[in-house]
């Protein structure tokens, strides 16, 4: 699984990269996490609102932070 996040580094996409980093730690999961902030990269996902999350290609969110038990059921859908 390849988990990307997209976003400038402010505060909530930090939030969002810490909420990925515990739920994959915590489903023990063999991932690999990208933080993408290049914009013209992130333009490709075509998404409007930051930050995004990124999942073997597919956006899964866009423009807010999944609380925990989300982002879990997220990653454990995925496997």
């Amino acid at each position: 699984m390849i988990i990307k996040i997209l976003g400038t580094w402010c505060p909530k996409c930090k939030l969002l990269q810490r909420t990925v980093e515990e739920a994959v730690k915590e489903l023990e999961l063999k991932c690999k996490i990208i933080k993408v902030d290049n914009m013209e990269k992130i333009m490709q996902y075509d998404i409007i609102a930051m930050p995004g999350l990124v999942i073997d290609e597919k956006v899964v969110i866009t423009g807010r932070i999944p609380d925990k038990d989300e982002m879990n059921n997220i990653l454990t859908n995925r496997k």
